[in-house]
């Protein structure tokens, strides 16, 4: 492998898993409230919050966390307005105390807020407008969660950068990637270059499965797949990854380490693989570079379909983390391409409906699904070119998937967002 795609691959790696508390979408609502209101010298009168239809669908169900269960786009804006420390992005609110809780729920009373759904017909913006004491600050994200491109105080922009050059490392990087590039990769990786990234991705979004499994947090999907299935390695695969979903939607306070700007495939992508390594007594050395693979795999499934959309992102997430795991089994390229294909195969085209109590259950699903996909590679069986949207070679199948979920699914994502706003 050329030095520069191993460290394109490294720096994809290192941008893309970073740790998040919550939801990103109401934390870059709260991220994007708290830049605005760090430009006016007291608390803003009135909060004008106007964002892409996909933020509202991702916000409109989930608990914020440090809000003591609030929910909502007004209450993300008025935790980044209260208590949020915008140097942290997506840590933004990890660090309010109960009596900041107590001032966030008497601000929501008292500020005048205005939600609206913005008309630029971008998928990814969020716009917060604060205006207090004869001053108006203006913080403006769009296309990824952490992407500020304009901040404004009165008439003055105080920072500004345009989105379509802001991202572009990003994504020439994401670009680069396949899958047989990306077990070449994970073969000669040099674990010192990703310990640091992948420790902390095992260290938090364990515990927040193990968090979910203990708590009563939303629909105990987890809990639920403990109790009533066979006690074996692929039931906790998804049981934990299912609880840590549990969890985070249901407000816990824990970061979990994302992937592709979304926790829930950061959970996927990794849980499953560290709950395999487990079983399997597997090294180290051989889970860093089966997660890799894992990670890897995720980022490239979605880098064609993007961070918002009706596919839901964690069918991306359980063909990586079936990726992994067939890696942790001494897969290579030929036997990870296959399970990917079957995988996608199985799974595809189930929708993102919000973030909610039900990913959950889909993060199980997709799991599920990506074992699956391993399992009929493993026992001499696979889906053929022609056989629906597989076609010849997984790069050839990717490219159909990522033209499912922009083209073929806008409408679709239209008339979900009808029915959850109506």
């Amino acid at each position: 492998m050329e030095q520069n795609l191993y460290q394109a691959y490294v720096r994809l790696l290192e941008q893309e898993l970073v740790p998040a508390m919550g939801c990103t979408e109401p934390i870059a609502v709260a991220y994007a409230a708290a830049a605005a209101a760090r430009e006016l010298d007291g608390l803003p009168e009135t909060v004008d919050i106007c964002v892409s239809a996909n933020i509202i669908k991702n916000v409109k169900s989930v608990i914020v966390p440090n809000t003591g269960g609030l929910h909502g786009l007004a209450a993300a804006a008025a935790a980044g307005i209260i208590a949020g420390e915008p140097d942290r992005q997506l840590l933004v609110i990890s660090r309010v105390n109960k009596e900041q809780q107590a001032q966030i729920a008497e601000y929501l009373q008292k500020a005048a807020f205005t939600i609206r759904e913005s008309d630029s017909g971008a998928l990814f913006e969020i716009t917060i407008t604060l205006s207090g004491g004869g001053h108006r600050s203006v913080c403006r994200i769009a296309e990824d969660h952490t992407n500020i491109v304009c901040i404004a105080r009165d008439d003055e922009t105080v920072y500004s950068r345009t989105p379509e050059t802001s991202t572009v490392e990003t994504a020439s990087d994401k670009a680069r990637l396949t899958v047989e590039q990306i077990v070449e990769f994970a073969d000669i990786l040099d674990i010192a270059d990703v310990k640091h990234i992948f420790d902390r991705q095992i260290s938090c979004n364990m515990a927040i499965a193990e968090e979910g499994l203990r708590h009563n947090y939303g629909a105990r999907i987890g809990q639920i797949l403990l109790k009533t299935q066979k006690d074996d390695v692929i039931t906790r695969a998804k049981a934990y990854a299912a609880a840590a979903s549990d969890a985070r939607m249901g407000g816990c306070e824990k970061p979990v380490v994302i992937n592709s700007g979304s926790g829930n495939q950061g959970i996927t992508a990794s849980v499953p693989v560290v709950i395999y390594a487990k079983e399997l007594g597997a090294s180290e050395d051989l889970l860093y570079r089966a997660l890799a693979v894992s990670n890897l795999v995720t980022l490239h499934l979605k880098s064609g379909i993007g961070p918002l959309s009706a596919y839901c992102g964690v069918i991306s997430a359980g063909c990586g983390a079936a990726a992994g795991i067939t890696y942790l089994y001494g897969g290579k390229f030929r036997e990870i391409a296959h399970t990917v294909v079957n995988a996608l195969a199985i799974n595809s085209g189930v929708i993102c409906d919000g973030a909610k109590a039900s990913c959950a259950a889909k993060i199980a699903s997709a799991v599920e699904a990506g074992i699956l996909g391993m399992q009929m590679f493993r026992e001499g069986s696979q889906f053929y070119d022609g056989d629906g949207i597989v076609t010849k070679g997984v790069e050839n199948t990717i490219r159909n998937i990522s033209r499912l979920a922009t083209d073929g699914m806008r409408k679709t994502d239209a008339e979900i967002i009808k029915m959850m706003l109506s």
